[in-house]
C-alpha cells in the first residue's frame, strides 16, 4: 500500500499529512482559489491550526514543515502572501535537508544499503528535493540533494551481489516477504521518482556533476526489466534476488506500473534527446490505456492506485507527446470510467476525494484540455 507514514503521534501527523489530511485537502482550495470558483480566505482557514510541525526523521514532502512548505508556496501564487512563514520553513527545511543527507552519505560510507524513508518521494529526499527544486532551484540544498541522487545510482554490493545503489534490505510492503530486499520500479517508493526529479532538474538547467549519467543509468536498468508482449511494453514493479516480480498485466497507477515509470522516462528522453525512448514511453501508456485487461482492475478513482493518477499522468505525458491527440479519446473513456467508481471513504489528496476532484478539474471540460496549476509537483509529474 502507498502512503506516507505517519509519526507516533498519529492526530498531530494526521492535521500536517499532504496525503490523507487537511494539507492535502487545502491544495484543492488553492486550485479552485486561483480558478476564482473559491477565495483565498477559504484557503487561509483550511491552513491555520496546523502546528507545531514536524521536523523530525518522519518529515518529508508529505508530512510536517516541508509538506507545509509546499502547501504555502502554491497558496502564495507569485505573490507576498505567506512570505514571513515561507521564509521561517526555508530554513527548517534547508537545516532539515542538511541533516537528511548527512545520514544519508555516512550511511553510503558505511556500506549500508538504502531504505525507502532515506530516498523516495513520499518520506525521503526525492520529495524534498522536489520542493526544494520548487521553491529555490539554484539553491546550496537543492544541488546537495542531486548529487546524492547522482551517486544513489552508482551500483553497491549487497551480501556480495553487485545491485543498483538504490537496493533496499527490506520489503517493498508489509504484506510481502523478501529476504535479501528489492530494487523498487515505482514513482512513489522507486527509482522513477529520482529518475523525474533528475530530468525535471536538467530541464530546469539545474545541473550537478554526473547528471545526465546518473540519468542514463537509471534508464539502462530500465531497459534491463522491460518486457514486451502483445499488451505493449511494461516494467516489473520491483527486482530481487529472486529475479523480477510478476510481469501478468498488473492494474496501472501512478504510483507503481505503466503511468508512472512511462512519465519519467518521457521525461528523461526530452532532456537527453533520445528520440527512440521518448517514443517507446509514450506508446507504451497508449497501450496500457488501451488494454481492458489492465484497466479493469482499477477499482477506484483516487490519484495513487486509482484513475485520477492515471488521468492526470496521461495529460502531462500529451502535453509533451509527439502526437498530443493520440491521448485525447483515451482521457476521455477514463473520465466516463470514472463517473461509475464507487465513492470515496476519505477527502484525502493521496487516495480520496480532494486529489480525484483536482485531477478531474481538467479532464472533464475536454479532452484536449491543458492540465493547469502545479499541484501536481508533488507527484513529480511536472
Amino acid at each position: 500500500m502507498t502512503g506516507a507514514q505517519p509519526a507516533a503521534d498519529t492526530s498531530l501527523s494526521y492535521g500536517q499529512s499532504l496525503a490523507h489530511g487537511p494539507l492535502g485537502t487545502a491544495l484543492l482550495h488553492i486550485e479552485q482559489a486561483r480558478r476564482g470558483v473559491s477565495t483565498w480566505e477559504e484557503v487561509h482557514r483550511s491552513l491555520s491550526g496546523v502546528g507545531p510541525l514536524i521536523d523530525g526523521p518522519d518529515a518529508g514532502l508529505y508530512l510536517g514543515a516541508p509538506a507545509m512548505a509546499f502547501v504555502l508556496h502554491l497558496a502564495a501564487d507569485g505573490t507576498d502572501r505567506y512570505a514571513g512563514a515561507l521564509h521561517t520553513l526555508d530554513t527548517v527545511v534547508a537545516a532539515h535537508t542538511r541533516r537528511r543527507l548527512a545520514a544519508a552519505h555516512e550511511r553510503t560510507n558505511a556500506g549500508r544499503v538504502t531504505t525507502f524513508a532515506e530516498y523516495d518521494l513520499l518520506r525521503g529526499l526525492t520529495g524534498v528535493g522536489a520542493l526544494l527544486l520548487r521553491r529555490h532551484p539554484r539553491g546550496p540544498e537543492t544541488k546537495r540533494v542531486l548529487e546524492y541522487l547522482v551517486r544513489l545510482t552508482e551500483p553497491i554490493f549487497a551480501n556480495g551481489e553487485r545491485r543498483p545503489g538504490w537496493w533496499v534490505g527490506h520489503a517493498p510492503t508489509h504484506q510481502t516477504a523478501m529476504p535479501g530486499g528489492h530494487a523498487n520500479a515505482g514513482m512513489a517508493h522507486g527509482i522513477t521518482g529520482p529518475l523525474a526529479l533528475l530530468s525535471l532538474a536538467l530541464r530546469a538547467g539545474v545541473t550537478v556533476d554526473g547528471h545526465e549519467a546518473a540519468i542514463r543509468r537509471i534508464c539502462s536498468w530500465l531497459d534491463g526489466i522491460r518486457r514486451v508482449d502483445r499488451s505493449g511494453v511494461r516494467w516489473p514493479r520491483w527486482t530481487s534476488g529472486r529475479g523480477s516480480a510478476p510481469t501478468p498485466p498488473a492494474g496501472p497507477s501512478w504510483c507503481y506500473g505503466t503511468p508512472g515509470i512511462a512519465r519519467a522516462q518521457q521525461l528523461a528522453a526530452i532532456v537527453t534527446e533520445d528520440a527512440d525512448r521518448k517514443r517507446m514511453a509514450e506508446r507504451a501508456l497508449l497501450a496500457c490505456l488501451a488494454d481492458p485487461d489492465q484497466l479493469d482492475q482499477v477499482a477506484d478513482r483516487g490519484l495513487c492506485h486509482g484513475l485520477a493518477g492515471i488521468v492526470r499522468t496521461a495529460q502531462r505525458m500529451a502535453e509533451d507527446a509527439a502526437n498530443p491527440q493520440a491521448f485525447a479519446g483515451r482521457i476521455s473513456a477514463l473520465v466516463e470510467r470514472a463517473s461509475a467508481a464507487a465513492p470515496f471513504a476519505e477527502t484525502g489528496f493521496l487516495e480520496g476525494e480532494a486529489g480525484a476532484t483536482l485531477a478531474f478539474l481538467d479532464a472533464e471540460s475536454g479532452s484536449d484540455a491543458v492540465p493547469r496549476g502545479q499541484w501536481d509537483t508533488c507527484l513529480l509529474l511536472t
